[in-house]
């Protein structure tokens, strides 16, 4: 078999998913695993036809080995990206790194600068750079459709469940294990906000807190468990609604179901409900990670951005208005609405990628973009084929991080046009 050859560094949700999209492209195939669960570890073996002799339970036995393949999918826990990436960069494998790019500045500088001095490709997971909709939204701005871009307006829905899942119960819930979800969830967004502009902010301030989900917002009825919770059914946040829902549907029986239990049985789900993290009452949980958060940019020109990230919404696709000098655009995930303020003409295009919002329906066609843009620039060489290097990657995350820092200080940062606060 030809094509671009992989090793697949933590093979959990989002490493399967990167090395699905690489398989059906036909230009990118696994040839090697590090994964600590057994299940899994044994699970995308075989799914990917790895010999045993290539697949193992810890990163570091696969760099032991050398260079095994041309790249390398980085795909552990977030807190865990540094010490593989730093060493595979050195062995010379080109690098597709899930987001956040790292939990501290100090380590996501230390992956940029391996990248450099080791002349690779790193190309961190901003999929909504890769999807049809941004390149459609590039290109409108591109042309000057609305004018010079003034100020924008941006909603990310994380969704009540979703948030519930991830930010309460589960791996993202905290930032002494995890990070702030600003950087956990919401990188996405700042990369691509900044994407839009083709510039850095210079100013940043940022408000939110955990503001729901917690003990004080409990109802005196409540029990610790949705299992033995009396009013588990008038609760929009109910683990048995949700997991119990996903039976089923393949699609959500692989997110989120699987992150709760390989079971997927209502005699599996149930027990892990009754013992696991995911049964737990949201506001009975160990989460630190605000709820919702508003973030605002100024840029070197004067424009002006306001980011707000909330819990307490559908699970949908973003929603950005942006205006111009000349126009507007007014966007929600699929199709754009054009005002052009000469002639009052009104156009709608459409730029949906033909699957959904979130990781588990491939990022509006983002993760199948992105996979393929990289494969591409591995085989031919070519970093141009990339939207972003580590550079760019670092300069965005910190500018997540200077927002942080104006929120729990209550300050306005400056930054240079790095990204340095």
């Amino acid at each position: 078999m030809s094509g671009v050859t992989l090793a697949l560094v933590g093979a959990g949700l989002r490493g399967q998913s990167y090395a699905r999209h690489a398989l059906a492209a036909g230009t990118g195939r696994v040839v090697a695993i590090a994964e600590p669960d057994h299940h899994r570890r044994e699970s995308a073996a075989a799914e990917f036809g790895v010999p045993p002799e290539q697949v193992y339970a810890d990163w570091a036995d696969l760099a032991a080995a050398g260079r095994l393949a041309d790249a390398a999918v980085v795909a552990t826990q977030d807190q865990l990206h540094t010490a593989p990436a730093v060493r595979l960069a050195d062995l010379g494998y080109h690098l597709l790194l899930e987001k956040p790019m790292a939990t501290s500045e100090r380590e996501a500088a230390a992956i940029a600068d391996a990248a450099r001095r080791n002349k690779i490709m790193l190309a961190v997971c901003h999929v909504l750079r890769y999807t049809p909709y941004t390149r459609t939204l590039k290109r409108l701005l591109g042309e000057g459709r609305i004018g010079r871009l003034v100020s924008v307006q941006h909603l990310e829905p994380v969704g009540w469940w979703h948030h519930a899942h991830s930010f309460v119960r589960g791996n993202w819930r905290r930032e002494d294990t995890s990070a702030p979800m600003l950087l956990t969830k919401s990188c996405h967004d700042i990369d691509w906000l900044i994407h839009l502009f083709g510039d850095t902010p210079a100013k940043i301030s940022s408000f939110g807190d955990l503001n729901h989900f917690r003990a004080e917002e409990r109802p005196a009825e409540a029990a610790d468990r949705c299992v033995d919770c009396p009013i588990e059914a008038d609760c929009p946040y109910s683990a048995k609604r949700l997991y119990l829902g996903c039976l089923g549907d393949p699609a959500r029986e692989f997110w989120p179901l699987s992150a709760v239990t390989e079971k997927h049985t209502e005699a599996g789900v149930l027990e892990a409900l009754r013992t696991g993290p995911y049964g737990r009452c949201v506001y009975a949980c160990d989460n630190t990670v605000v709820d919702h958060q508003v973030v605002n940019m100024e840029f070197p020109g004067g424009a002006t951005c306001s980011f707000t990230m909330s819990a307490f919404t559908p699970m949908e696709h973003r929603r950005t208005r942006l205006l111009g000098t000349r126009g507007y655009i007014d966007g929600d995930g699929r199709t754009l609405r054009l005002v052009d303020f000469r002639t009052g003409d009104e156009e709608s295009i459409d730029g949906h990628g033909g699957s959904g919002s979130s990781a588990a329906d491939g990022h509006s066609g983002g993760d199948r973009a992105l996979t393929e843009a990289f494969l591409a620039a591995v085989s031919t060489g070519d970093p141009t084929l990339l939207s972003s290097d580590a550079a760019t990657s670092l300069a965005t995350h910190r500018v997540v991080w200077a927002a942080e820092r104006a929120r729990t200080t209550n300050t306005v940062v400056h930054l240079d046009r790095q990204g340095l606060a």
